[in-house]
C-alpha cells in the first residue's frame, strides 16, 4: 500500500478510536460474509446500541450500505429523542446517499474512519465522492463531522479487499 494516511482528526477522542477500531471489525466481517469492507454503529451515553456492515452484494439491494443499514434499522427502534443525542460511526466516509440518511434520521454528529478519497487511491479508482463535510455544509450545517480517525488501519482493510 502506497497511500499514507491522513493524520487524525485533532478533533477525535480516545473513545472515537475505540469506536472507530469496531467500526473496522465489522468492515471485516462484510468482507467475510462476500459484501465490500464496511461498517457503522450507533453510539448513544458511551454505549453502541446499533451495528450494521455492508450488504449490498448479498441482499443485492444497492442501498444496503453500512450507513444506511444501520439507519434503517435504529429509526424504528429508537425514538427521536435518542438518536438526536447520538453519534454515527462509520470505517469509511459516507457517501452522498448515506449523509442524506444520517441527515433525515436527526443524527447530529458522523465520526468516520477512513476518508473516501484515500480509500479510492488504494483501490486505484477515480474518487467520484463528495466530502461528507461538503455535503452536510449544503444539508444540514450544524452537523458535527469528525474524520479521519485511525485511517492507517481502514486503508489497510480496503487494500486487503484488493
Amino acid at each position: 500500500m502506497n497511500v499514507k494516511a491522513l493524520p487524525d482528526d485533532p478533533l477525535s477522542t480516545p473513545a472515537d478510536q475505540e469506536f472507530i477500531r469496531r467500526t473496522y471489525e465489522l468492515a471485516r466481517n462484510a468482507r467475510a460474509h462476500g459484501n465490500r469492507p464496511f461498517g457503522a454503529l450507533l453510539v448513544h451515553d458511551g454505549k453502541t446500541i446499533a451495528e450494521y456492515e455492508n450488504t449490498v452484494s448479498t441482499s443485492g439491494d444497492v442501498t444496503q450500505h453500512a450507513e444506511t443499514g444501520l439507519v434503517a434499522l435504529a429509526t424504528p427502534q429508537f425514538p427521536s429523542d435518542i438518536l438526536s443525542q447520538s453519534t454515527l460511526y462509520t470505517s469509511t466516509e459516507p457517501c452522498i446517499m448515506c449523509c442524506g440518511a444520517i441527515y433525515w434520521a436527526g443524527i447530529p454528529k458522523m465520526v468516520y474512519g477512513t476518508t473516501a478519497s484515500q480509500m479510492s487511491k488504494v483501490l486505484d479508482r477515480d474518487s467520484v465522492a463528495f466530502p461528507a463535510r461538503e455535503v452536510f455544509q449544503r444539508i444540514h450545517p450544524q452537523m458535527m463531522v469528525v474524520g479521519p480517525v485511525m485511517e492507517e488501519e481502514g486503508l489497510k482493510v480496503h487494500s486487503d479487499s484488493k
